[in-house]
């Protein structure tokens, strides 16, 4: 049903919004270290702001999504069946939204390395 979806992808975006914060948190805790060298804290911290501001990226490409979604289920006539909300998140432009088989498991699939952008 799509609230119950709608409800997983908002308790995902939720969940990635916490691991944003614990990584900024993971990041001020190694340049608070005074185990570590200030050179290898910094370059560690720096990945690991890049990945963390990558993944607001992937947040925000998230709740615009979800937006849209919502927006265009709105307009649909009630009674409307489902494979008419179906197609809905089957336009979206994020496959975590846009495939059913990845909705909601982002929490599952392994990261890479970070990039810079």
């Amino acid at each position: 049903m799509t609230l119950h979806r709608l409800a997983r992808e908002l308790d995902e975006t939720a969940r990635q919004t916490a691991a944003l914060v614990d990584a900024i948190g993971d990041a001020l805790a190694v340049l608070s270290n005074a185990d570590v060298g200030a050179e290898a804290a910094r370059t560690r911290a720096a990945a690991m702001i890049v990945q963390a501001l990558q993944g607001q990226d992937r947040i925000e490409q998230r709740c615009r999504n979800m937006t849209i979604a919502v927006s265009r289920f709105a307009a649909l006539p009630p009674g409307s069946p489902d494979a008419a909300y179906e197609a809905i998140w089957s336009s979206l432009g994020l496959d975590e939204l846009r495939l059913p088989e990845l909705s909601g498991i982002a929490a599952r699939i392994a990261g890479g390395e970070p990039e810079l952008f």
